[in-house]
């Protein structure tokens, strides 16, 4: 199973977000590229970079810096966040980022998710955001009547091969994720998932690791130094 540090850029800052909720930010690092160089040296094999400012706003706002992260590290980058339209894909596929996360564009336009994935194939991930079960959108600000497992499947029918799913509620919490909506919908999709939100211990990695997942994001956890990123990469490995 992969471990991936997550950078979340707002304002051209290294954040963490409580719940979603973008009034409970709190500053890590004015310099998300020093962050990326720090997770990189400490063993990360792969980077999940999400633009909030974009997933607010519906178009990526801090490129520059996913730039220069992408510029300064030889990890593979997969970012989300305000991706929306075919040709804000093919800018960061061009700039050399591994895979581009399609969120809010997944529920409202799926012919984009056909397409993409017929032309870029598993560069293409869906991010699936829940809350109580239900799929929300646009930065976690807007709810839905989808179910996690229901927008899987017609993903999945549209050529998707992966997905990242965060339950929103554990998000920044470091309480536990939730392994039973987890577990459904490995069991329902049967293609990659990587688990996010709420991983706060080397015995949440090993009981993901148990129910299949092929990788899990840690946020908050490493920056508050709640886990070791070094025994994370040894505890499943």
């Amino acid at each position: 199973m992969e471990v991936i540090p997550a950078i979340d850029i707002k304002d051209g800052r290294c954040v963490r977000l409580y719940q979603g909720d973008y009034t409970m930010e709190t500053v890590y690092s004015d310099n998300p590229v020093e962050m990326a160089v720090k997770w990189q040296s400490l063993g990360a094999t792969r980077l999940h970079i999400v633009d909030l400012d974009g997933a607010d706003l519906g178009v990526p706002r801090n490129l520059k810096a996913i730039a220069q992260i992408n510029d300064t590290v030889w990890i593979p980058l997969q970012v989300g966040g305000g991706i929306r339209c075919m040709e804000t894909i093919e800018k960061l596929l061009k700039m050399g980022i591994d895979r581009v996360i399609l969120g809010t564009a997944a529920v409202e336009d799926r012919e984009l998710v056909k397409e993409a994935c017929r032309r870029f194939g598993k560069s293409i991930i869906i991010g699936i955001d829940a809350r109580e079960g239900r799929v929300a959108t646009h930065g976690w600000k807007s709810e839905t009547e989808l179910t996690t497992v229901d927008h899987a499947m017609s993903m999945a029918k549209l050529g998707v091969k992966r997905f990242i799913y965060t339950d929103i509620s554990r998000d920044g919490t470091l309480t536990e994720p939730n392994f039973i909506s987890t577990f459904e919908l490995v069991d329902s999709i049967r293609y990659p998932v990587i688990a996010s939100g709420g991983i706060s211990s080397l015995m949440h990695l090993k009981l993901l690791d148990k129910l299949g997942v092929e990788g899990a994001i840690i946020g908050r956890a490493l920056y508050t130094g709640d886990m070791s990123l070094e025994l994370a990469l040894k505890a499943v490995n």
